[in-house]
């Protein structure tokens, strides 16, 4: 069964540009623009062992001189997250704080990104939240299990208005809301998915 036939008879949650203008680079375009549907969040397609299946559809699109992308969040308690590109190309872009207990002044001490194009995966790695952008001119589709106890948290993109870098037409910028930002690793994606997922739960 492909995705279209997943998401056919499943209604979606849908982020409109009402729920992203806190967390995109070109705010003052975004005070202008109407409230439009940005992307669309189908969720619990499938459950198996504890974890659930989603998928996420980007269509093409820029936001003032940024390439559209997810709202971002940190996943509680430290739960893994495995993307698999369905359609289209994605950039993950995924970010670690240094004192995430301390909750105040707010340091990344790790930022990376990978570039995923259809049947290519990533994992999120413990502790770290994520944003994922649709670079290019198609529509994006990506799948994603999550154990069904996984909570986001949108808070710290939401505080420090958006990821710690933004793509953009012009490449990355820093969000200078940030107090400290190292330079951007750049890793490769998955080129298939794991037959084991237990490490999810």
């Amino acid at each position: 069964m492909n995705s279209e036939q997943k998401i056919k008879n499943k209604k979606p949650d849908i982020r409109r540009l009402e729920d992203m203008k806190g967390v995109l680079h070109s705010k003052e375009w975004a005070k202008k623009a109407p409230n439009f549907e940005l992307y669309y969040m189908y969720r619990g397609i499938e459950e198996k062992d504890d974890l659930r299946y989603d998928i996420t559809v980007i269509p093409p699109r820029t936001l003032g001189n940024e390439f559209v992308k997810t709202k971002g969040h940190e996943h509680c308690h430290n739960f893994q997250e495995l993307y698999t590109v369905l359609e289209g190309e994605a950039i993950f872009l995924m970010q670690k704080q240094q004192n995430k207990e301390t909750g105040k002044i707010i340091i990344i001490e790790d930022v990376f990104t990978v570039k995923a194009k259809q049947n290519e995966s990533v994992i999120v790695p413990p502790g770290y939240g994520h944003v994922t952008i649709n670079p290019g001119n198609t529509e994006l589709k990506l799948s994603n299990w999550v154990s069904k106890k996984c909570i986001s948290d949108y808070k710290v993109f939401e505080k420090l208005q958006g990821a710690c870098y933004y793509y953009t037409k012009s490449g990355w910028i820093k969000n200078k809301n940030y107090a400290k930002v190292p330079d951007l690793r750049f890793e490769e994606p998955l080129k298939s998915v794991p037959t084991d997922l237990s490490f999810l739960n």
